[in-house]
Order: C-alpha cells, then sequence, then structure tokens
C-alpha cells in the first residue's frame, strides 16, 4: 500500500504512516527496508498489518527548501534606510566577480524629536555630553519639562511636610518643601549646563561663550538671546545639523 510519514522520531526508532485508505499505521526502524531519512511528507509504500505497517521503503522524498537567488552582477536590490526610502547598498564582491548590490535593512530608527524625548534623553544619555549640538526645540523642551519636575517635586515634598503637622502653626518648617526641589536642582546642575553649552554650538560658536553669564546684569540677557537664536542650517566643527532641523536646498541660479 502507498502512504505518506507522518512523523517519525530517529532517535527512539517509530513513526507513523497515513495510508492511501486513510488510516493510520505505526511502524519502527526495523520496517524500513532501507536507512534513509524518513521525513514528514515521504512517499513510502509499505505492507500493512493489524494496524502495523511493515517492509516500508520510501518511493519519493519531499521537495527540498530552495534557497534565496544570489543577485546577478551588476544588479541593484533595494534597501529600506532609516528614513524609508530605497536605497541600493554595495557587497563586497567575490574574486573575479563584478560588485553586486543586496539589500541592507536598517535597524537604528530615528531619534524621537518629541518635547518629552529631549528632557529625558537629557537626564539620561546626554547627561554629561558637551560636545554635540541640541537645537531650539531640544533645548526649550528640555527647559519645560525640567520645571514642571521642579514643581511636582516640590508639592510632594509640602505633602510629606503636611503629613507629619510641619505645616501647623508654631511647628519646624516645611523641610520636605524646599529639600526635595532643591535635591533635584543639585541633581540636574549638569545636563543642565550640557544642554546649554550644545545650543551654543548650534550657532557655531564655542561653548567658553557660556561664561558671558558671569557679566552682572547682561550676562544672562545674552545667554537667554543665544537660546532663541535657530540653528545653523549646515555641519559645523560641533556636529551635523540637528535631527528635525529643516535644511533649505541649495539656492540654483536661474539661467
Amino acid at each position: 500500500m502507498r502512504g505518506e510519514v507522518l512523523h517519525y522520531d530517529e532517535a527512539q526508532g517509530f513513526g507513523f504512516i497515513a495510508g492511501a485508505d486513510g488510516n493510520r499505521y505505526g511502524f519502527a526502524r526495523e520496517d524500513l527496508h532501507q536507512t534513509a531519512a524518513m521525513g514528514k511528507g515521504t512517499q513510502v509504500e509499505f505492507t500493512p498489518s493489524s494496524g502495523q505497517a511493515h517492509d516500508v521503503f520510501a518511493i519519493h522524498a519531499p521537495a527540498a527548501r530552495q534557497e534565496p537567488s544570489i543577485p546577478q552582477a551588476g544588479r541593484t536590490v533595494p534597501q529600506f534606510g532609516r528614513r524609508g526610502v530605497a536605497e541600493s547598498q554595495p557587497v563586497q564582491a567575490q574574486a573575479g566577480q563584478a560588485r553586486t548590490y543586496a539589500p541592507s535593512y536598517a535597524t537604528d530608527g530615528e531619534a524621537s524629536t518629541g518635547l518629552w524625548s529631549y528632557f529625558w534623553r537629557g537626564i539620561t544619555t546626554n547627561y554629561a555630553t558637551f560636545r554635540t549640538r541640541a537645537r531650539r526645540k531640544e533645548y526649550w523642551g528640555y527647559y519645560l519639562f525640567w520645571t514642571i519636575a521642579v514643581v511636582m517635586v516640590a508639592l510632594a515634598g509640602f505633602a510629606i511636610d503636611a503629613a507629619m503637622g510641619n505645616l501647623d502653626s508654631g511647628m519646624e518648617e516645611p523641610v520636605a518643601g524646599f529639600a526635595l526641589p532643591g535635591l533635584f536642582v543639585l541633581a540636574t546642575l549638569l545636563p543642565g549646563l550640557a544642554i546649554t553649552i550644545r545650543r551654543i554650538h548650534d550657532l557655531g560658536l564655542s561653548g567658553w561663550f557660556y561664561l558671558l553669564i558671569l557679566l552682572p546684569y547682561v550676562g544672562g540677557l545674552i545667554i537667554f538671546v543665544f537660546t532663541l537664536i535657530p540653528s545653523q542650517k549646515h555641519e559645523n566643527k560641533w556636529g551635523p545639523v540637528p535631527e528635525g532641523v529643516r535644511v533649505p536646498p541649495p539656492y540654483v541660479p536661474s539661467a
């Protein structure tokens, strides 16, 4: 009878066959006529006997899976880069063959340009980063959530003081209400300094210009003006144009 292998355990030496009559038959290694692998889907001939298959031999093995074809020389295969644009990437050709192109799929997504993302990176990955650039949105996004965080920490501190009775008349001063926001400000001094210097770098200026803040009356105003100036629309010595900044196309004079 003809049938198809449903399962065969090479280690245990037994398996099952779906016969052409619709029944299932078991078989053991001793019933095989050859030592060829009996993978699932192998077409076999066998002799049925009381639910068992004897004298089993393969007549047709399942088709092997085809491997992906290699691009021909001189052709390009599109890839999708980090901006979702179809691109092509060269692959080192073997000796005696022309250079070909094969797909490469980028896994590094763009960094988020949301206000919260700027703040979070400012107090984590960019905590002490001074050498790069920070666009105007990054600077103000950081300080927006920094101000909100200070207020929330202060409210939490006053709530703790209220629970401890420190706000009652004649009692102690609100220790937690002052201490907690003070500790937060102290902990964020370095990232605040770092993002301000990166903002100055974004204008093409040296970070040492931050020392202008030491000038009485006008120093803080000068730094404030720096934070309002748009980014340079080209790469400078501190890095490329920050992500999210629109760069106008180059000017082409009319004929």
